[in-house]
């Protein structure tokens, strides 16, 4: 197979041991107290990261969604607007 081919995180596909060999080695160096509140940590990072990205989505959605029906808003209050000179306007002309 073609190199050019595969995606650029290939290299992430852990077979079983290999994830053993991770676990092992962060248990030896963060201890077995530690490890547990790493884990919850780290967690708790995610998903607030995710949470984080999915109301921005929706923000966006929502202006994305608004955008139109504002422009059509502002083009008819134009549009429907009387276009009357007013008095200093012809008083500068005269």
């Amino acid at each position: 197979m073609n190199s050019f081919l595969l995606p650029p995180l290939g290299f992430l596909n852990l077979g079983p041991w290999e994830i053993a060999l991770i676990l092992f080695l962060a248990l030896l160096l963060f201890g077995g107290k530690k490890l547990p509140g790493l884990a919850k940590d780290l967690g708790e990072g995610i998903r607030e990261f995710r949470r984080s990205l999915s109301t921005q989505v929706d923000e966006d959605r929502k202006e994305i969604a608004s955008s139109p029906a504002k422009e059509e808003e502002a083009s008819q209050s134009k549009a429907s607007k009387p276009k009357v000179k007013s008095e200093t306007n012809k008083k500068k002309k005269a």
